[in-house]
């Protein structure tokens, strides 16, 4: 069978007396888009957060290719493999798009020092134009980042988490603050880098018709607890989930 890029086994979390994540667990294998919804105070934010390294959870393991990384911080976990976006803007608004991909490929090959000062190519320069033009964005490259719309802030955002050429890329609410016409462009372009690139991708977002279209498997949370866990078809079926969740 084949091994999991990401396994998630028996999590918990808890503030207080309050329980944010309860026991979850999952796999996320070779070349799938996961997906991670439930209504707000479900635990997904937490759930992230120890998926990214920067919260410690209470019990539990996470495993990458196999490895235990439960302990590790983002900069570890990046130069093993996991990219990410956040639901806030990360790019650096006086640098151009390019040098933004450039530092974040630093980022994954040095120290975050690098993030500090403006980057010389080393070496990454063609890296950077072929994603600027796998997100399209080649008439904005040698513009501030600054400068730009919060939806083309938001494609160099993502590109940026593909520059290290990781092979688990988290993506908190990459719909997030975009507009409709947008968001279709982002479905077209995740859906194209995962044929493309072979990457694993776990994504928590709130609009379901985008999760619906880009995720091969959804994974139900409420309350701390994953109430399922199957493909789009099998979520949009369960009745549990309509009466959880979904409403209808």
């Amino acid at each position: 069978m084949t091994q999991p890029v990401l396994k998630v086994t028996n999590m918990k979390k808890a503030y207080g007396a309050i329980q944010a994540v309860g026991g979850v667990s999952f796999e996320v294998y070779p070349g799938e888009i996961f997906g991670v919804i439930g209504p707000n105070g479900s635990g997904k934010t937490t759930l992230f957060n120890s998926m990214l390294g920067q919260i410690a959870p209470d019990e539990g393991r996470i495993e990458l290719n196999g490895q235990d990384v439960t302990q590790l911080g983002p900069l570890a976990l990046n130069r093993l493999g996991v990219g990410r976006t956040f639901q806030t803007l990360q790019v650096f608004g006086k640098m151009t798009v390019r040098d933004n991909l450039i530092v974040a490929a630093q980022e994954h090959q040095g120290s975050m020092f690098s993030r500090m000062f403006a980057p010389s190519e080393s070496g990454l320069g063609d890296k950077a134009d072929a994603l600027i033009d796998q997100f399209r964005i080649r008439h904005v490259a040698d513009k501030k980042a600054g400068e730009l719309s919060y939806g083309q802030q938001k494609l160099v955002d993502i590109a940026m988490a593909f520059m290290s050429e990781p092979d688990l890329v988290l993506l908190d609410e990459p719909c997030a603050g975009v507009n409709p016409a947008l968001v279709g462009g982002i479905s077209t372009l995740l859906k194209a880098l995962n044929r493309t690139r072979k990457g694993s991708f776990v994504v928590i977002e709130h609009n379901m018709d985008f999760v619906m279209d880009v995720c091969h498997r959804i994974m139900v949370m409420v309350e701390g607890q994953v109430l399922a866990i199957g493909t789009p078809h099998e979520i949009r079926a369960n009745k549990q989930v309509l009466d959880a969740y979904l409403g209808n």
